[in-house]
């Protein structure tokens, strides 16, 4: 497994919906995508993910389900 450090730059004006979406739904990660710990700063427009992955194609899946709201950047932790 591999660690991974996710930007999500929310949209403008998509704070509630990204919240009202992770509500209702989850996190709509793709089986073997793991969540570990986030943090959002204090504008509260971006979110930093520590997630973790054997197969790093997991992430385009997430991220189409997500871009209407959302753009992302991710980085391996080595």
């Amino acid at each position: 497994m591999r660690q991974y450090m996710v930007i999500e730059r929310f949209r403008d004006g998509c704070y509630d919906a990204v919240y009202a979406r992770f509500h209702a739904q989850g996190r709509l990660l793709p089986e073997g995508l793991t969540y570990i710990n986030s943090w959002v700063n204090r504008e509260a427009n971006i979110c930093f993910q520590l997630m973790e992955t054997k197969d790093p194609s997991l992430f385009d899946i997430w991220f189409t389900r997500w871009e209407d709201l959302v753009e992302f950047e991710f980085y391996p932790i080595d």
